[in-house]
C-alpha cells in the first residue's frame, strides 16, 4: 500500500473503478461482489465485506463478501453492539484497528485468520447508519486517509443500490399484499349487481385504499370501501387488518355506525398513529333500503331516473382521530334500476381545483345501465390517460 495519498494517477484509477458506470447495469448482488473484489484488489487486502442491518433480529448480516470471508454457507450475523461493528453503527464514524483481539473483532468469520489490521465505515441511508463495509488484512497495515475516502464511496455506492433495491422489493411486495386482499371476484347476490376497479398510484407507490362486498346472515349485503393513510407494505398491511376486523364487526350488527365505531376503537388501540377513511354501507334482505355512516369518506353518488348527484351523507370523523364523538346513519331508497357508486378520493381529488369540479366531472360520466357500464365510464372519463395522483378504488352497486 502506498504512502498517504499516493499520487494523483493512483488516486484517479481508484475513484474509477470503483464509480465504473457499468457497475449500474448489474444486479444488487452482483454489484456487491464486484464492488467489494475491485476494493479489496485496489487495496492490496486480504478480505472485504459488507453487513446490513437486519431490523428484525438486531443484527448485522454479511450480505457479501470478498477473500478469505468469502462464505458458501449461512450468511454471517454480527452482535449489533459489540466489536468494530457496533463501533461503526453507534457512532456513524470509520474505525481502524491494529491486532485486534477477538472482542474487538466480535466476527466469526474473521477470528482464527490472524487479521493483523482492519479499517471500516459505515453504510449510510438517509442519514442513518445501516450497516458496515470492512477491509482486513492478515497483514501489519496502516490504512490512509485515501483508502477510507475510497471505501466510502464504495459504502456511498452500495448504499444508492441498497436504498433503491429496498424500493422496488417494497413497491413489490404492497403491489402482491393488496392485490390478495382485495376480492377478485364479487360475489353474487340475487338482485343487486356489482363491479369494482382498483388502480395504482405508480409515481407514488402504492397506498391503503380498499373496498369490500360482504354477504351477510339473513341475507343482509354489507359495502365497504377504505383509505389508510401512508404508503408501503405498512399501508397495506393495516388495510388488510382493518378489512378483516371490519368483516368480523359486520357479522355482528347490521348497524354501519356501530360497526364503524368498533373498527375506531380498534384502530386506536391497535394502530397507533394510523389513520383512515371508511364508507360503510348495509343493504337490507329487500334490497330497497341501503343504510350507511361515513367516517371522514367522501359519500357515493346516486344514479337514477332522475341523472346522478352526491348524496348528502354526514361526515363523522375519520378513523383513529382520538375523538369521541357519535357516529351517525343516514338512509336511502335503492328503487329499481337505480345504482350507487362509491369511491375514495383518489379519483377526483386531481380532477380540478377542487374536489366539487372531480364531482361534477363523475356525475356527467356516470350512467346506471349497469355497474359495469357505470365503472367503464368513469374510468374512461376520469382516468384512463391522466397522471396518478393517488391510488383509486371503486365499486358500483345497481338494483336490478
Amino acid at each position: 500500500m502506498q504512502a498517504e495519498g499516493g499520487n494523483a494517477g493512483e488516486r484517479l484509477k481508484r475513484i474509477e473503478a470503483v464509480t465504473d458506470p457499468a457497475l449500474s447495469g448489474l444486479s444488487f448482488d452482483a454489484l456487491l461482489v464486484e464492488s467489494l473484489a475491485r476494493t479489496g484488489q485496489l487495496l492490496d487486502v486480504d478480505t472485504a465485506a459488507v453487513c446490513l442491518l437486519d431490523a428484525h433480529s438486531q443484527q448485522l448480516v454479511t450480505v457479501a463478501a470478498w477473500g478469505i470471508e468469502a462464505f458458501h454457507g449461512h450468511p454471517v450475523r454480527l452482535p449489533l453492539r459489540r466489536g468494530y461493528a457496533g463501533q461503526v453503527m453507534s457512532s456513524g464514524s470509520a474505525v481502524r484497528l491494529a491486532d485486534p483481539d477477538d472482542d474487538k473483532l466480535a466476527h466469526p468469520g474473521l477470528r482464527a485468520q490472524g487479521i493483523r489490521s482492519l479499517l471500516a465505515v459505515p453504510v449510510t441511508i438517509d442519514g442513518s447508519v445501516t450497516g458496515v463495509l470492512h477491509v482486513a488484512s492478515r497483514e501489519q497495515r496502516t490504512y490512509q486517509a485515501d483508502d477510507e475516502q475510497m471505501l466510502r464511496l464504495v459504502a456511498d455506492r452500495i448504499a444508492l443500490a441498497s436504498h433503491a433495491r429496498e424500493r422496488q422489493v417494497d413497491r413489490t411486495t404492497t403491489v402482491a399484499l393488496q392485490h390478495d386482499l382485495l376480492p377478485t371476484d364479487l360475489p353474487t347476490v340475487p338482485g343487486l349487481q356489482f363491479a369494482a376497479r382498483y388502480v395504482a398510484g405508480h409515481d407514488v407507490g402504492v397506498g391503503g385504499d380498499w373496498y369490500d362486498v360482504l354477504p351477510l346472515p339473513d341475507g343482509w349485503v354489507g359495502v365497504a370501501i377504505g383509505d389508510v393513510t401512508g404508503r408501503g407494505v405498512h399501508a397495506a398491511t393495516v388495510m388488510g387488518r382493518l378489512r378483516s376486523a371490519l368483516r368480523a364487526y359486520a357479522l355482528e350488527t347490521t348497524d354501519p355506525a356501530d360497526v364503524l365505531a368498533r373498527l375506531d376503537r380498534k384502530v386506536q388501540h391497535f394502530e397507533p398513529g394510523m389513520m383512515a377513511t371508511v364508507c360503510y354501507a348495509t343493504i337490507d334482505p329487500t334490497a330497497t333500503v341501503v343504510s350507511m355512516s361515513t367516517a371522514g369518506h367522501p359519500p357515493p353518488v346516486a344514479v337514477d331516473g332522475d341523472g346522478a348527484r352526491c348524496l348528502q351523507v354526514p361526515a363523522d370523523l375519520p378513523l383513529g382521530t382520538r375523538i369521541d364523538r357519535p357516529r351517525r346513519v343516514s338512509t336511502v331508497e335503492l328503487s329499481p334500476g337505480s345504482l350507487l357508486f362509491f369511491f375514495t378520493d383518489g379519483l377526483v381529488e386531481r380532477c380540478g381545483p377542487t374536489i366539487d369540479s372531480g364531482l361534477r366531472q363523475v356525475c356527467e360520466a356516470i350512467t346506471a345501465s349497469s355497474a359495469e357500464t357505470a365503472c367503464v365510464s368513469v374510468m374512461s372519463a376520469l382516468v384512463d390517460g391522466r397522471p396518478l395522483v393517488d391510488d383509486i378504488a371503486m365499486l358500483a352497486l345497481r338494483r336490478d
